[in-house]
């Protein structure tokens, strides 16, 4: 078995040396502090076949103890396989003894499972005898009122093995990989998290700009990947203008192409309820028809539930020149596009649904066109949750294209800004206001991103610089962003 010890000043130098000695497989079997640094103990996945072979092995080959009563130690020990495994390792933590304790159960398992094959075989080579003959031959039970009856296995073909005596065995070995793979997984996020806490502290410019990340309202998970990349060589304030040109960088805008009411298209307008899609829909048709005359825009509303929606659209028509349609379902849809079809922008105002709501699906599949593309209408205001919840509930297959409303009612910018780096959404506008169409912007990452790392009064959600280590202990959505960043 190969196993070596690895010695560094952190915790993240061991591990590092650790992997590049055994590679991805790599096994960490203990870890200790040291006067000098920690000390890393860890092997290759490969020993767990050496494992496997030790127990393997049959035990006719095992020295019996009552011919030789003073045998020596060496012989004592090649008896004991778990005892040969416990000092080759040279461990002797629980983690090890749970470990070896799932290992003996296992073999007590396969052995019988070996048996009660062995019996079930031989009795499908019997020759056929008659009922009245095999239950004269079969003996008397013994009655024990303690027990139950076992109940009798279905007849099998000669050689078709039993599949009830396969199938425990085959799960267990199912179930003690899948526990080996999740506590690898356990201590490799423990050791990560450690050492990024450990280099926090030894550089107190990242771990000033990780606590002003998450008092924005950054998410652990984002804050944690962008800062491990950030270059040890930057002072304080190069380091926040390192931030802030990551951040704009990673924000997705349509500032390199037409502005929306200029391309033109067919647009159809989807979110949760309350976020101000009615009056986007205004807003937008108006910029289009300041530029390409009232006759270049088309109306169409799928909101038959709110009370006064369609009036509301209809009322906003009115004043832009524009004739407001109502749709009740797909073909109705497809009709009103065919006779719009000349338009330079449609625009269909959808039904405000929440995300967990079963009438979301029905309105989804009414917008299923080749022709119709969505916008995602998220409220800037909202909570990181629920932005999550949304934006996991309306995705679709192809290119994610949001607006941003009511940044003006936005306490924070950065779960609204965290959740479209993270998604990788095109931002194709905000609005910071209920004037048609003035309170209208166009996408700019800068302003954004300055607008949300803007130091704002004390507020009681803040956390400590002390309490980071309960924002790090567990970051389950890290794998996720980390290959999505452009630092």
């Amino acid at each position: 078995m190969n196993i070596k010890r690895f010695h560094a000043p952190t915790a993240r130098e061991a591990l590092a040396k650790a992997r590049m000695a055994f590679g991805d497989g790599t096994l960490i079997l203990s870890n200790r502090p040291t006067p000098n640094g920690v000390e890393v103990v860890a092997t290759a996945e490969e020993t767990l076949n050496a494992l496997d072979e030790v127990e393997s092995a049959p035990v006719q080959e095992r020295p019996v103890a009552k011919s030789a009563p003073r045998e020596s130690g060496s012989a004592r020990a090649a008896s004991n396989p778990v005892q040969q495994d416990t000092e080759a390792l040279a461990m002797s933590t629980l983690s090890f003894q749970d470990y070896v304790r799932e290992r003996m159960l296992r073999r007590r398992h396969e052995a019988l499972g070996e048996a009660q094959t062995h019996q079930t075989d031989r009795a499908a080579r019997m020759p056929e005898t008659s009922p009245i003959q095999r239950a004269a031959a079969a003996p008397m039970p013994r009655h024990n009122p303690l027990t139950k009856a076992a109940p009798q296995p279905a007849a099998r073909s000669r050689h078709e093995p039993p599949v009830a005596m396969q199938s425990p065995k085959l799960s267990n070995q199912d179930g003690v990989m899948h526990e080996l793979q999740a506590m690898k997984d356990l201590i490799e996020d423990r050791f990560n998290t450690l050492s990024w806490l450990g280099q926090a502290r030894q550089n107190p410019i990242q771990s000033n700009l990780m606590l002003k990340m998450i008092r924005a309202g950054y998410s652990p998970a984002l804050a944690r990947t962008i800062l491990e990349r950030l270059p040890e060589e930057l002072g304080a304030a190069e380091s926040v203008h390192w931030l802030m040109e990551v951040l704009e960088r990673n924000v997705k805008t349509d500032a390199s192409v037409e502005p929306l009411y200029e391309q033109g298209g067919t647009y159809a307008l989807v979110g949760s309820t309350g976020v101000g899609k009615t009056t986007t829909t205004a807003k937008l048709a108006a910029l289009c028809a300041r530029i390409h005359g009232p006759a270049s825009v088309g109306l169409i509303t799928l909101d038959t539930y709110r009370v006064g929606a369609h009036e509301q659209l209809r009322s906003y028509g009115r004043m832009l020149g524009i004739v407001a349609h109502l749709a009740h379902d797909q073909a109705a849809l497809q009709d009103l596009l065919g006779l719009l079809s000349s338009k330079k922008m449609v625009l269909i105002d959808t039904t405000g649904v929440a995300p967990r709501d079963p009438r979301r699906r029905d309105m989804l599949d009414v917008l299923d066109l080749p022709e119709v593309q969505r916008l995602l209408v998220l409220n800037a205001g909202s909570h990181g949750d629920t932005l999550e919840d949304t934006l996991m509930a309306f995705k679709t297959s192809g290119a994610q294209q949001a607006i941003l409303t009511k940044v003006d009612e936005a306490v924070k910018l950065g779960p609204a800004i965290d959740a479209l780096i993270r998604h990788q959404l095109l931002l194709r506008g905000v609005t910071n206001g209920q004037r048609v169409p003035e309170d209208w912007e166009a996408a700019d990452a800068h302003a954004l991103v300055a607008t949300s790392m803007r130091s704002l009064a004390r507020s009681a959600f803040d956390p400590k610089s002390t309490e980071l280590n309960f924002f790090f202990s567990h970051n389950a959505e890290q794998p996720r962003s980390r290959g999505l960043i452009d630092a």
